[in-house]
């Protein structure tokens, strides 16, 4: 059974993307988390919606098939998954501010940056795979006055 809620700030799978009802239910509880979610966590949180406890392999794969179709991020330094709340370009460079008090997460791109990193990766003819940027700090919330 799928949680239903509110998806507008999530990602949407493009025209032409099948999700299985397991990759869906991935991606809603992802949407529904709001937060970053490792993949053991990701396993209870199926077997509570479900009834049946996956195997990780099925829920890394069903992360691995979210990631490569944008609609999901992997922060490295958390060992975790976000869906994308953005509705950018899929080559685009994201960075994550991550608030090392709270743990929010915020989604941001610059076009500005995007083009000085690639004009930097293709000056030393480097093809970039990993786009993500993760800046750890503190958030508005939480930093001292």
């Amino acid at each position: 059974m799928h949680d239903h809620h509110d998806h507008s700030h999530c990602a949407h799978a493009p025209a032409g993307l099948s999700l299985t009802p397991a990759r869906q239910l991935v991606l809603d509880k992802l949407c529904a988390a709001g937060r970053p979610v490792g993949a053991y966590e990701m396993i209870d949180l199926v077997a509570e919606a479900t009834g049946k406890r996956p195997a990780p392999v099925a829920i890394y794969r069903a992360l691995d098939f979210l990631q490569e179709n944008g609609l999901v991020h992997r922060l490295a330094t958390r060992n975790a998954y976000l869906a994308c709340g953005h509705r950018h370009d899929r080559a685009a460079r994201v960075a994550f501010l991550i608030c090392e008090a709270c743990g929010k997460v915020s989604e941001v791109t610059s076009p500005q940056v995007d083009a000085q990193l690639g004009a930097l990766a293709a000056q030393s003819g480097f093809a970039a795979h990993g786009q993500v940027i993760e800046i750890t700090g503190r958030c508005r919330d939480c930093a001292p006055t």
